[in-house]
């Protein structure tokens, strides 16, 4: 393996395969809802299942904060979200799916689960649980 050409490191296979599967996901979801991006979904789906702050969302989608402000104000903007302040803590918002988000989101995670299922198409159990623990160590090895 050539590690001084980028194209033939492990690094550059991981985000060939990320940047694949990140298109054919806004393909499939630009067919049921033509006005919302992969992130914007992320958002939807990590918003339903879990209380998060903005912060914690922007962790989870791997965004910078003035990113994921730039990615809530348009999810806003266009009637998927609303941001409202705690009464308990005026200094902290809160994220609400409004009913489009909803609407949205029962669309989405069927086209999403199958989005998972074409990408993953042949890989055994054995081979998923495997490269997620390279991975795993990766990222760790990283973290040094």
């Amino acid at each position: 393996m050539n590690l001084n050409n980028p194209s033939f490191t492990i690094f550059y296979s991981i985000e060939e395969a990320i940047k694949a599967y990140r298109k054919l996901s806004l393909r499939k979801i630009e067919t049921v809802i033509p006005d919302i991006t992969v992130d914007q979904a992320l958002v939807l789906q990590l918003i339903n299942e879990e209380k998060l702050t903005q912060t914690e969302i922007a962790d989870l989608i791997f965004k910078d904060y003035a990113s994921m402000s730039r990615i809530i104000a348009l999810m806003i903007k266009k009637d998927f979200l609303l941001k409202e302040t705690d009464k308990n803590d005026g200094r902290v918002s809160i994220l609400k799916i409004t009913k489009k988000g909803e609407s949205a989101l029962k669309q989405l995670v069927p086209i999403i689960n199958q989005n998972r299922k074409t990408a993953l198409e042949g890989l055994t159990s054995e081979e998923l649980e495997n490269l997620k623990k390279m991975l795993n160590k990766i990222t760790q090895n990283s973290k040094k």
